[in-house]
């Protein structure tokens, strides 16, 4: 499997066994992460297919490092599941410190956390 690919599979992976065991948010459980990843998705994909245009690209890849496939507007696979990754584990990160926020201080919690 070429290097880029393999590294952007075991982010994923590694991003998956924090959300769902280590960190236990979850969020992969929940249909508000996959509507903001949606969003966010939508918005790389504009951004991305831009930058990568095989047309006029302004960002290069070593072609032996990718898989290959582009979906859509030319955008590697890759760029997808690095993205995934970068999301989730920012989401993952801003739970986590707003849960200890919320636990450890009684004028930050929200009605959710009371």
């Amino acid at each position: 499997m070429p290097e880029y690919t393999s590294i952007c599979v075991v982010a994923v992976l590694v991003v998956l066994v924090l959300d769902l065991w280590v960190a236990r948010t979850r969020l992969v459980r929940t249909r508000q992460f996959w509507f903001a990843y949606a969003i966010c998705a939508f918005f790389q994909s504009l951004m991305d297919g831009w930058l990568t245009k095989l047309s006029a690209p302004i960002v290069n890849y070593a072609p032996e490092e990718m898989l290959g496939l582009r979906f859509p507007w030319d955008i590697p696979v890759e760029d997808f599941l690095f993205g995934f990754a970068m999301i989730l584990l920012t989401l993952i990160v801003w739970c986590r410190i707003t849960r200890r926020t919320a636990e450890n201080d009684p004028e930050v919690r929200t009605d959710a956390a009371r």
